[in-house]
């Protein structure tokens, strides 16, 4: 008979967690085939109590003066983070190869780098001259900042006794192994250590830390689900590397809000921040165009101007096209049923489709559900909806618009950016001055805002002479 301490233990290579014995889907983060054995069973030990070195003191009496934010230099970063950086604070970078983490926090790096508290920037997936190279270009060079190329775990923290540094940035957490443990860099273990080691040295120096971490193909952060856990701030930095926008999504923030959103702009020199970034969302047209449509969504806390457009044309083939960039595919056929059933509008059904959105962005949010119904509508009937016209209201399958939240703050943004009119549900509240708000209950009464003017027919084809009367050919 096996004893206890020579029983094989099972952890999940996804997030850790070990179960009692073999199963073939982690009951922690629902995973299949990550369970694998790993030895024997550690003995069990029990911990004794231990003299207190310093007693706890009412909350009211601990200063929290030296847990106050700090500026990063980059507006845009430290609204997300909820004012800047904390010392000591661990932050998990996340996003998609060539979205642009490294040029991004090689700029925070140089402007948060002084004599007081240098800036040591560790890349363990290049060299130092590649690193110097791409600073070079966007113009991250100073005096302050210390840049090592290391993948052992000893070797960074031998660094950071020597900077002594007051920003650590590591790129990437994935990428850096300790001698000490088995298995390869990335593995559940090895990230384990070298996130607790960091973060153990970020608490006790008082030293705030960016580690940049992989993500899979499915857009979730590579390694174990532990590493989440244990930082204080997780972020993800997304965009379409075909566009100019870049955003950063707080996941995780226990220093802060998790529903702002940064914008930045990827250009040769570099990325900077987007205080008004509706711009890149909008096209400037001297006149209206049919099948063109604006809404106001929001990206946490912040709105922005979006444009939606479609485009409909008579169809080649039995089954029509249905195509879509940037909106939801089952959101844009919930549309074309609600206008064909509930607005009466049957000339959707034997065209091809094409819907969009400007300057990249996704919008997901049914608040846009409104305006790309007016857009299909606008296209199908070939007449332009007012320039001056923004719609936000989300559409049921009863053809029945629903309110949204935070509809005064899209209005004021939509008023601010000079936009006069605009179409909201019943009960939004009190408009913004200056801009004229008819409230809709249901589709048939918003597609009222489109004048009536008949969808232009082709011009008649020419007929051949042969088609002519005999007496008309002589």
């Amino acid at each position: 008979m096996a004893r206890k301490a020579d029983r094989p233990s099972y952890r999940c290579t996804e997030c850790g967690w070990s179960p009692a014995k073999w199963l073939g889907r982690c009951a922690e983060c629902h995973a299949w085939g990550t369970i694998e054995e790993v030895g024997g069973a550690p003995a069990v030990k029990t911990t004794a109590a231990s003299r207190v070195m310093s007693p706890a003191l009412p909350i009211g009496k601990v200063d929290g003066r030296g847990a106050t934010a700090r500026g990063t230099g980059v507006p845009e970063l430290d609204r997300v983070l909820g004012g800047g950086l904390v010392p000591g604070a661990v932050v998990l970078f996340a996003g998609e190869p060539g979205v642009g983490k490294s040029t991004l926090l090689l700029d925070v790096a140089a402007k948060s780098a002084s004599p007081e508290r240098p800036t040591l920037y560790v890349t363990a997936e290049e060299s130092a001259g590649q690193v110097r190279m791409r600073a070079d270009r966007i113009g991250a060079l100073d005096d302050h900042l210390y840049l090592a190329a290391e993948t052992d775990l000893s070797a960074v923290l031998g660094q950071l006794d020597v900077v002594k540094p007051g920003l650590l940035v590591l790129d990437s957490v994935q990428t850096v192994a300790s001698p000490e443990i088995d298995g390869a860099p990335g593995g559940v273990a090895q990230v384990r250590e070298v996130a607790g080691a960091l973060i153990r040295a970020s608490k006790e120096r008082g030293m705030s830390t960016l580690l940049v971490g992989h993500v899979t193909k499915d857009g979730a952060i590579a390694g174990p689900r532990l590493l989440e856990h244990l930082v204080d701030v997780v972020l993800h930095f997304e965009g379409d590397r075909h566009a100019r926008l870049r955003m950063i999504r707080g996941v995780k923030n226990r220093y802060g809000a998790t529903d702002e959103v940064g914008c930045f702009e990827l250009h040769d020199e570099g990325i900077t921040s987007l205080a008004d970034p509706s711009g890149l969302f909008l096209t400037r047209r001297a006149e209206p165009v049919p099948g063109t449509c604006l809404t106001v969504t929001l990206e946490g806390r912040r709105p922005l101007v979006t444009e939606v457009q479609s485009l409909t044309v008579d169809s080649q083939i039995p089954s029509p096209r249905r195509t879509t960039s940037g909106l939801e595919t089952s959101r844009v056929s919930m549309m074309l049923a609600v206008l064909e059933q509930r607005g009466q509008i049957t000339a959707l059904g034997k065209n091809d489709i094409y819907t969009a959105t400007v300057g990249g962005v996704k919008l997901s949010e049914p608040a846009a559900d409104l305006a790309i119904a007016l857009a299909l509508a606008s296209a199908a009937s070939d007449t332009p909806l007012p320039s001056n016209l923004v719609a936000i209201g989300e559409v049921g399958l009863a053809g029945e618009v629903r309110r949204v939240t935070g509809v005064q703050r899209r209005l004021a943004e939509a008023s601010r950016l000079g936009f006069t009119h605009a179409l909201v549900p019943a009960d939004s509240g009190q408009a913004p001055p200056g801009m004229r708000v008819k409230e809709v209950a249901d589709i048939g009464e918003a597609l009222r805002v489109l004048p009536s003017a008949p969808r232009r027919s082709k011009p008649p084809a020419a007929r051949r002479d042969t088609d002519r009367p005999a007496e008309a050919r002589r």
